[in-house]
């Protein structure tokens, strides 16, 4: 656990991200927690711990920056990821979990309640059933589908203004066409990942009226 935390430490350090060190402490809770119910659960296919924190959590710290403000989902959550993440490093910004799965809802469950995250909440549900009282201004996926699906499975948990962010390894050209027409890839970000050699992008994707603005 001691070489997590120092490679954790490194890795945020390497990205110029200041975080104070009862969040870096909290991330590495997270991450002890998931390394205890994924020995059960089976909640990522990752089983190095080295890797877990390079290949999730810096993975999902390294979007921090670019986050428009206000609140965000993370659609399709399963072990937290990028949802967590953006929790700890994020306590002024709501953040919300969906995902079907009974038993990793659970684990998201007891992380928000463990590490105190009061400022997130878990929903148990398909995301394209989900309805809720207020839309977001960031939906966010990783590794949940192609953009044409995303769009089409979590559009309308978007605000007006809001914009849909999907995670990505290589920059995913062949997908731009089967996007509907009301929708619009605006901005592609490449990401810069400490001790992580594959290609990491954010494709931001907006409603067309928003977009041509």
């Amino acid at each position: 656990m001691n070489q997590m935390i120092s490679r954790l430490r490194q890795g945020i350090a390497g990205m110029d991200l200041v975080l104070p060190a009862a969040t870096i402490d909290q991330l590495a809770d997270y991450l002890a927690l998931l390394v205890r119910w994924n020995r059960v659960y089976n909640l990522t296919a990752v089983r190095d711990e080295a890797k877990l924190v390079t290949h999730h959590v810096l993975d999902c710290l390294a979007v921090i920056e670019h986050l428009p403000s206000g609140n965000v989902v993370d659609v399709g959550s399963g072990a937290g990821l990028p949802g967590i993440p953006i929790a700890i490093a994020c306590p002024g910004r709501s953040v919300t979990l969906i995902d079907s799965s009974q038993k990793k809802s659970a684990f998201l469950k007891q992380v928000l309640a463990d590490l105190g995250l009061s400022h997130a909440n878990v929903v148990t549900a398909r995301v394209e059933s989900h309805r809720p009282k207020e839309l977001f201004k960031t939906v966010i996926s990783r590794a949940f589908s192609d953009l044409a699906g995303f769009v089409k499975l979590a559009g309308h948990l978007c605000a007006t203004d809001g914009v849909l962010i999907a995670m990505k390894g290589l920059k995913p050209d062949g997908e731009l066409d089967d996007l509907p027409s009301s929708w619009q890839v605006t901005s592609t970000v490449h990401l810069q990942v400490p001790e992580l050699e594959a290609s990491r992008h954010l494709v931001f994707v907006r409603p067309f009226s928003i977009a041509v603005q």
